[in-house]
């Protein structure tokens, strides 16, 4: 389950988890959530780190896994900085990276990671595009470069629907088999609650798993 912490104090939290925990969920994705100007930040947690720290603390049977950002977070100063703000130290016992269409970028940084001395598992997010606008609106959020042959894909494609659906699902296979041939720890299929797009992929490296 995905928590957000930058507009919920300790209550809301301790409510959130209640309820996960009523209904079975074992696992939290803690982050600190996008900063919105029209909703006040409240003052327990700043970081994602902070809610890490506090979950780890009061509800240690909760396994906590934290984001990560192979390109840098957009707020970071540097990279550097970006690694060492990892939230590994707070109690993450596995990071999920943000998105990217390009592995190199990904391999890289695990290479980083591990030489900053990061030995949690670091599982790869992808999201498969299924249209032009959704991919640009989420690449303005994230700062995701977008590599020559994927922006070819998108002129060719964009202005056709299921072709462009079509050919994201291909991509985002594409990247998953040369992830999983390189030794992956995981993937995180970002589909936006989209089934067709899950099952689609789900059939494709079936016998890869």
């Amino acid at each position: 389950a995905h928590l957000t912490c930058l507009t919920n104090d300790k209550n809301d939290i301790d409510k959130a988890i209640a309820d996960f925990k009523a209904v079975g969920v074992e696992n939290i994705l803690a982050l600190r959530g996008d900063k919105n100007p029209d909703l006040t930040p409240k003052k327990d947690f700043t970081y994602a780190s902070d809610l890490v720290s506090y979950i780890k603390s009061k509800y240690p049977e909760m396994g906590v896994s934290g984001a990560c950002y192979p390109e840098v977070h957009m707020e970071s100063e540097n990279e550097i900085q970006d690694i060492l703000n990892l939230k590994v130290d707070a109690g993450a016992e596995f990071l999920i990276s943000q998105l990217f269409f390009d592995n190199s970028v990904f391999y890289r940084f695990v290479e980083k990671a591990r030489i900053a001395g990061i030995n949690v598992p670091i599982e790869a997010g992808i999201m498969p595009v299924t249209s032009s606008k959704q991919i640009l609106r989420m690449v303005d959020m994230c700062g995701a470069s977008l590599p020559r042959k994927f922006s070819m894909m998108m002129q060719k494609y964009g202005s056709n629907p299921e072709a462009m659906r079509d050919a994201g699902i291909a991509y985002a296979v594409d990247q998953i088999v040369d992830l999983i041939a390189n030794g992956v720890e995981g993937i995180h299929l970002y589909t936006m609650n989209n089934p067709y797009v899950a099952t689609k992929i789900a059939e494709n490296i079936k016998s890869l798993l």
